[in-house]
């Protein structure tokens, strides 16, 4: 009778440990069904191939289309200047004066060798002197002449270009001496021709058979942000640098109000044609926090899969993708703050 007892009891525990493993196996099936992650319905959009122009920006700086000093030939004393720095000046125009003492010496030099060659001619006629002392004459008065012309020429300094004057460097009462000023140049004044500006633009070789006389060119500069102004391409400099495989181009900036200024900083937008391009709708595009690393989700068989891309320009509400995706891939534009990199996804229309 103890013995049954005995037996009856250690069957119930067995059956009771038995229930409690039974239960506990239930409840982990039911945590990893739980576990396993909902489906994030999202919408999506196809790569697309679409021709996108191929525009290269280039950095330079903005120089005068013209830059002059203005300078006498030989050391004067300066008698007057008539203008200032921020003077607009037209071509020829009388802009300084030097000392005329020895400019009136040899006018009166050259009136006197003149009336004596003429008073000769007379003698000489008559037999009363040989030909090469009124050759001898003659080359005398053609020297005054000579050197009277050139002492008027830089008497009286005159703007050889329509322009601006950004450079002054004496006052009245110097003696000009052919030295260098602080501008790098030789001259009482500076003139620069800015109604219109340039810019050397040193572009990358592989593009030398896009660019041409004539191309349009886009400008911008950094102090006028909302500005564009219409730039045109003067020369092709022929020669390839060896050393930077890039070739110049000279590029003229229409700068009739002014407002641009030679040595601002500016950019150049160069249109080099058409070419066919990968595109993502700008929406699927997210930036990972903390780099600059831009990725999508390509939606493949119900799984989002994060792809780093490379992006190139924006087209409408479209951006270009130079790589990461592929032609007709699905890329998720909706929910994307739900989605991870494996995430399970259904796609809805």
């Amino acid at each position: 009778m103890k013995r049954n007892t005995i037996f009856t009891f250690v069957a119930t525990l067995a059956a009771l440990a038995l229930t409690s493993c039974g239960e506990q196996g239930a409840s982990k099936k039911g945590a990893a069904v739980e576990s396993q992650p909902a489906e994030v319905l999202t919408k999506t959009s196809p790569v697309e191939q679409l021709e996108v122009a191929e525009t290269i920006d280039f950095t330079t700086t903005l120089l005068p289309y013209k830059k002059t000093f203005v300078t006498p030939q030989m050391a004067l004393r300066i008698d007057e200047i008539r203008v200032d720095v921020g003077d607009h000046v037209k071509k020829d125009q009388l802009v300084a004066t030097l000392d005329r003492n020895q400019y009136n010496q040899s006018a009166v030099q050259l009136r006197n060798a003149e009336q004596n060659l003429a008073r000769m001619k007379s003698v000489y006629e008559a037999g009363g002197i040989s030909k090469s002392q009124i050759d001898e004459l003659e080359t005398s008065v053609t020297v005054l002449r000579e050197t009277v012309a050139n002492l008027e020429r830089n008497i009286e300094l005159r703007s050889p270009i329509d322009g601006v004057v950004t450079g002054r460097y004496n006052e009245p009462g110097d003696l000009f001496a052919m030295a260098g000023n602080a501008d790098g140049g030789i001259g009482v004044l500076q003139v620069m021709q800015i109604n219109k500006l340039k810019a050397i633009v040193a572009i990358s070789e592989k593009y030398y058979p896009q660019v041409y006389k004539g191309m349009k060119v886009k400008v911008t500069a950094e102090v006028y942000p909302d500005k564009v102004f219409d730039g045109e391409v003067n020369i092709v400099y022929p020669a390839i640098n060896s050393a930077t495989h890039t070739f110049n181009v000279e590029v003229i900036v229409p700068n009739g109000k002014e407002i641009l200024r030679p040595g601002m900083f500016a950019r150049t937008e160069f249109n080099m044609g058409n070419r066919q391009s990968l595109t993502v709708p700008d929406v699927a595009v997210q930036k990972q926090m903390g780099v600059n690393d831009r990725y999508v989700y390509v939606v493949k068989n119900g799984v989002a899969e994060r792809r780093v891309v490379e992006l190139g320009r924006q087209v409408g509400t479209r951006v270009e993708v130079l790589s990461g995706v592929k032609a007709g891939e699905e890329v998720a534009v909706t929910a994307l703050s739900k989605i991870k990199d494996g995430t399970p996804v259904k796609v809805v229309e």
